[in-house]
């Protein structure tokens, strides 16, 4: 998400916040942990199960090829989501952005839940499961900036640092919470009553998770900051071209430090999951349990690192 004239009017003066600092904590860590959990459910899934309810190819590691290319798609979209709901979050406000890219990742996922596999509609599947994970990564893209705004543009005085660490933590517990309720579906269930219709679980109940989230951020009022430069008349016609003109530099190295960012994590957490499982000979959950003991020193470190 951009962010244009709303830190200029900043270094002028610091408003003070109309949210309670233990609600932007809470909105702000809730919503992006919501949203990554949605995100982590398809990860673990493409590992485990995406690849023979969806593609029709007999071979095991076409199968795992394709899942593992509808997992990218929503990576090419988050750029996407990002300019978009950055675009609108600089012209009407971060928290009706927010809520808009909750949403859309919420039906996302519980649209991909009920989504019927290639044995019952043939190609339709993988290409409406295609479209539903472009729109995850859609809102996702708008997401993580958007409640790194909402944090910081919220924050008290020196505190931006800690706060800004809230949206960061979101990916550990929503990781985690994705993880915990696999293993828990793969401890309670048959192999075959997993692949057939447990495997849906998780993404089903996004739709409850995503009404929580909804209801903690309808509470919040506007960020301070942006509310000033909008009493200012500071907004930017085109808040995207003007990022890219003025702060190409800082935008690319961002960019680059999160591309190796995420090739370690994804490739620790969703490729070694289908690699330990189908070639190592590891039992699902015991795979599985062992992401979620590594990941609860990532949400530790989090917290230690701000």
């Amino acid at each position: 998400m951009t962010v244009t004239a709303s830190y200029t009017s900043e270094q002028t003066a610091t408003p003070v916040p109309a949210n309670s600092p233990a609600r932007v904590a809470t909105a702000s860590f809730i919503g992006t942990a919501i949203e990554f959990y949605d995100f982590y459910v398809y990860a673990t899934a493409a590992a485990l199960v995406i690849g023979p309810v969806f593609f029709p190819q007999t071979s095991a590691i076409a199968q795992t090829l394709s899942a593992f290319v509808t997992f990218g798609i929503a990576f090419l979209a988050r750029p996407l989501g990002s300019a978009l709901f950055g675009h609108f979050g600089d012209r009407i406000g971060r928290k009706s952005t927010l809520v808009a890219s909750l949403l859309l990742m919420g039906v996302s996922t519980t649209l991909i839940g009920l989504l019927p596999g290639y044995a019952s509609i043939g190609g339709w599947a993988p290409a409406l499961l295609c479209l539903l994970r472009f729109a995850q990564g859609l809102g996702l893209g708008g997401e993580w900036g958007g409640a790194a705004l909402l944090a910081t543009e919220n924050a008290p005085k020196h505190k931006r640092a800690w706060f800004g660490m809230f949206p960061q933590l979101g990916p550990s517990i929503g990781f985690l919470a994705a993880n915990g309720l696999f293993l828990t579906l793969a401890l309670t269930l048959t192999d075959e009553q997993f692949k057939d219709w447990g495997w849906r679980i998780p993404f089903i109940l996004s739709a409850a998770l995503v009404m929580v989230g909804l209801y903690v951020r309808l509470k919040l009022t506007e960020t301070p900051v942006f509310a000033k430069a909008m009493a200012r008349q500071e907004k930017v016609r085109l808040p995207l071209t003007e990022a890219l003109t003025k702060h190409w530099r800082p935008m690319l190295l961002g960019a680059l430090a999160m591309v190796v960012c995420y090739a370690l994590f994804y490739i620790s957490t969703v490729f070694s999951l289908s690699y330990g499982v189908k070639t190592l000979g590891y039992s699902r959950e015991r795979f599985l349990g062992l992401l979620c003991f590594a990941v609860v020193f990532m949400a530790l470190a989090t917290p230690l690192s701000a």
